[in-house]
C-alpha cells in the first residue's frame, strides 16, 4: 500500500516538473524505481529548460564547491610545507648567507662590466642582498638604487619610493631617478596600489666588489660541478 502512495505522489511530483533524482530524495526509494514509475510521463518543453538549468547551476555550486575545497587543501599543503622547510633549514650561519646570496647573484646580477648590479622585485630578497653585501665590508652609505616601474604608476612613484625607503633604510638621497616603462598592455591589475616596480640595488666605487663576486661564484660553480653524488 506504501508502494502504490509512492507511486501516486511521485508522479504528481513528476508531473510538476520535479527531477528524478529530486523525487527519489523526499520518498526515500531508489531512482531507478522513481523512474519505472514515471516513464510515461512526458515533461513540457519549459520543465525540460527549467530542469536543465537547475541542473547547470547545481553543477556550477558544486565545482565552485569543490574549488574551495581544494584551494584550502592546497593553502594547508603550503603552509605545512613552509613550517618543514624552516624547521630543515635550522639556522644560517655567514658561510649559509654566502653562498645563498651568491646563488641570487647568479641569477639576478650583472656579471659584465665592472659594477656591482642587483635586480629584483621582490622586498624579502632585496632585504637578504643588502645583508650579503655586509659580509663584504659594504656599509649602509655605500648603496644607490633605482626603481624601474610601468608608467601607469607615475602617480605613485613618491608612495613607491616612500615603500622602498622603509624595506631598504636607505635615505631619499640614495634614490636616483625612477625610470618609467611605457604602458602596452591596458589590462589594470588588482594589486594597482601594491605594485612596487623593480627595483636595482648598486653599490659605489664596486668594479673589485664585483670581481670578487664573480671569482666566488666562479669558484663556486667549480666545487660543485666537481661534488661527487652522495
Amino acid at each position: 500500500m506504501a508502494k502504490s502512495l509512492d507511486k501516486i505522489e511521485a508522479r504528481r511530483f513528476r508531473r510538476k516538473g520535479r527531477s528524478i533524482k529530486d523525487i527519489a530524495k523526499l520518498l526515500g526509494v531508489s531512482k531507478s524505481t522513481v523512474s519505472l514509475w514515471c516513464s510515461d510521463i512526458e515533461l513540457t518543453q519549459k520543465q525540460i529548460e527549467a530542469l536543465h538549468r537547475k541542473m547547470v547551476k547545481a553543477s556550477y555550486k558544486g565545482r565552485l564547491k569543490g574549488a574551495r575545497v581544494q584551494k584550502q587543501r592546497r593553502l594547508q599543503k603550503i603552509s605545512h610545507y613552509q613550517k618543514e622547510g624552516v624547521k630543515d633549514i635550522g639556522i644560517i650561519n655567514d658561510r649559509d648567507l654566502l653562498l645563498f646570496g651568491l646563488g641570487l647573484y647568479l641569477g639576478e646580477g650583472n656579471k659584465h662590466g665592472n659594477n656591482f648590479q642587483f635586480v629584483n622585485s621582490s622586498p624579502d630578497v632585496i632585504r637578504i642582498m643588502i645583508r650579503w653585501l655586509r659580509l663584504f665590508g659594504i656599509g649602509s652609505k655605500d648603496f644607490y638604487c633605482n626603481i624601474i616601474i610601468n608608467e601607469v604608476h607615475h602617480k605613485r612613484i613618491s608612495d613607491v619610493q616612500k615603500r622602498w625607503m622603509d624595506i631598504t633604510g636607505f635615505s631619499r638621497q640614495q634614490f636616483k631617478k625612477t625610470v618609467l616603462i611605457k604602458s602596452v598592455s591596458k589590462k589594470v591589475y588588482e594589486n594597482h596600489n601594491n605594485h612596487l616596480g623593480t627595483f636595482i640595488l648598486r653599490v659605489y666605487k664596486s668594479s673589485d666588489l664585483l670581481y670578487k663576486v664573480l671569482g666566488l661564484m666562479d669558484g663556486a660553480i667549480r666545487k660543485a660541478n666537481k661534488r661527487r653524488p652522495a
